[in-house]
């Protein structure tokens, strides 16, 4: 007797008795990190922190294959990276141009700036808005290289007006990748370093003779740049820890697209080819559908060429579900909380108010998450892992810092020094009180509780 085939992905109904069960396991993620890794990040950045250019030498020759004679050498001069603009195939540089113009546009219009409000007597209260500084952006290199990711950093960092920003990119054996070194000239990366790793974030965290020291740390990396990252978070910001990559598509089947099965398939693969543990889930009421998206999950999967890396993402943590209707729909995608949701209905704009937790959401059935990848506009650094339910994407405003501004008129002063004395005294906080009623003409500055 022929065994049948094991399906490619997962089959769940939320009518099931264990459905329950069923959804929470397919949720859970160990994300505990591997103690090794972070041991080693922890020696790395260490010897930064003691040893700054020498253990940056030390630890490209020995991880990158490059050896230079002092980290001056390790600096990508800005020529390089027009030189690399300038070399690139002219339907590449368009390209990266536009997305650029088009992350740029959108960025703007995240801009915030410094506000105030006088009260009648005469006090002055308000918010002001400054940039960081200093940025550092990790870009990975070798084959993972994606100048997009980039873009998606560096743009935002210099629309809130950061006055410099490095770059740190490991160049395995010494090979650069043309494409990051164009997107940095068009972005405006200020500094270049070929150094990746735990050791690069180290340099950005402590600073060495050659790099500067920045105020935040952007841009993914391993599991060591991750690690580091967690590590020096209080020296110095960060951006995230980001998890897998995830989409949830949630359709009502209804599209008359003779294709549309195959749109989504594809889209489930956009996510699942990044790694073995990505996550793709498909929630929709119309069995039927669910059964000619998995017939064409079957057919066209072999067409990959990552159609490995996409198997094992498939059968570990993806699945597709029947649900009752698109209101339980919108209840499992909240408490999914995706990095990417796709509302892939007739009518998404009726779903937008029901949705309380994703990263980004993509309205309609022309609205592929692959475009908010590269160039629809809006940040593609998002919270992953249900972080969504309390972070939101990459921003201008990751990389501004605000200051509350407090002027006290001498009318001002009376009204709210006595408030303040009789809340301090309350506390028991005899010098907040007293420093409060100094301010009062007629107050005779001795403690009066």
């Amino acid at each position: 007797m022929n065994t049948p085939a094991q399906p490619l992905v997962r089959r769940l109904d939320s009518r099931s008795p264990g459905f329950e069960a069923e959804l929470s396991a397919l949720l859970q993620f160990d994300t505990d990190d591997d103690s090794s890794v972070d041991q080693a990040a922890a020696a790395i950045l260490l010897d930064v922190r003691r040893h700054g250019d020498a253990a940056l030498l030390e630890y490209t020759r020995r991880f990158d294959r490059l050896t230079v004679a002092s980290a001056a050498e390790l600096e990508i001069p800005r020529v390089d990276m027009l030189a690399a603009l300038n070399a690139l195939p002219l339907a590449q540089r368009r390209a990266l141009e536009q997305a650029a113009e088009r992350v740029r546009a959108y960025h703007e219009r995240q801009r915030t700036e410094s506000w105030t409000y006088r009260e009648a007597d005469g006090s002055v209260f308000g918010q002001k808005i400054t940039p960081l500084d200093r940025a550092g952006l990790y870009v990975p290199g070798g084959k993972a290289a994606y100048p997009s990711s980039l873009l998606m950093n560096a743009i935002p960092a210099k629309v809130a007006g950061v006055a410099e920003i490095i770059m740190v990119t490991p160049t395995p054996d010494g090979v650069r990748n043309p494409m990051v070194l164009a997107a940095a000239a068009i972005a405006g990366v200020d500094r270049a370093f070929t150094i990746g790793g735990a050791q690069a974030v180290g340099a950005l965290a402590y600073g060495t003779a050659t790099i500067a020291a920045v105020d935040k740390i952007v841009g993914p990396g391993n599991a060591y740049v991750a690690a580091a990252k967690r590590r020096v978070f209080g020296t110095t910001g960060i951006d995230m820890i980001a998890g897998p990559s995830e989409i949830l598509v949630l359709s009502d089947g209804a599209s008359t697209i003779p294709a549309y099965a195959d749109w989504i398939a594809m889209d489930l693969f956009s996510q699942a080819e990044h790694d073995e543990v990505a996550q793709a889930i498909l929630l929709c009421p119309d069995g039927g559908f669910i059964d000619r998206v998995a017939a064409s999950i079957e057919r066209l999967l072999p067409t990959l060429p990552r159609h490995e890396i996409v198997r094992k993402s498939m059968a570990n943590r993806c699945a597709l579900i029947q649900v009752r209707d698109l209101d339980e729909a919108c209840a499992i995608a909240n408490r999914v909380a995706p990095e990417h949701l796709e509302l892939s209905v007739a009518d998404p704009e009726a779903l937008l108010p029901a949705i309380r937790h994703a990263g980004a959401i993509f309205l309609g059935v022309y609205s592929s998450e692959a475009l908010g990848d590269y160039c629809a506009g809006p940040n593609h650094v998002l919270p992953t892992a249900r972080t969504a339910r309390f972070s939101s994407p990459l921003g201008v405003y990751d990389f501004q810092k605000r200051s509350s501004i407090i002027q006290v008129s001498e009318q001002g002063a009376q009204t709210l020094g006595r408030i303040a004395a009789e809340l301090a005294y309350g506390e028991g906080l005899q010098a907040h009180a007293r420093s409060a009623l100094y301010r009062l003409p007629d107050h005779d500055h001795e403690p009066e509780h």
